[in-house]
């Protein structure tokens, strides 16, 4: 089992209407890289949501339930998608500005490719992550 973190813009799609809805289709990833990391994804992955624009943070955890299918929206059948559930929300926030400031975090995607949309997260920083979030 792997784990990602996906980014989301709360204005578009936030963890709150993750957990209306129960469940979604991952979509939109068009960057090349995070398009390659969103092939790997496999029903079963552990995912930690970070909304971004003004809130900057991780805010909960959800689990893949479909693996990667092209996308029924888009003509390039090089898009995927995929489908996940909501788990729970973190007990609080972990914001960038704490990752940022944890040298464990130093060589981690988000802070070296802040573009990236989905991305995988090893398992000494989930725990990490985690633990921040209490």
């Amino acid at each position: 089992m792997a784990r990602w973190l996906l980014k989301t813009e709360p204005g578009e799609y936030s963890w709150g209407d993750l957990e209306r809805d129960g469940r979604t289709r991952w979509d939109g990833v068009t960057n090349p890289l995070a398009l390659q990391h969103a092939r790997r994804v496999r029903s079963g992955d552990e995912v930690v949501v970070y909304h971004t624009g003004s809130e900057r943070a991780a805010v909960g955890l959800a689990r893949v339930i479909a693996d990667p299918y092209p996308d029924p929206a888009a003509a390039d059948g090089r898009l995927v998608v995929f489908d996940l559930e909501p788990v729970r929300r973190l007990a609080r926030p972990v914001t960038l500005a704490e990752l940022k400031a944890d040298p464990a975090f130093a060589g981690f995607d988000l802070l070296r490719l802040p573009r990236l949309s989905v991305m995988p997260v090893p398992a000494g920083l989930w725990r990490r992550l985690l633990g921040r979030a209490g």
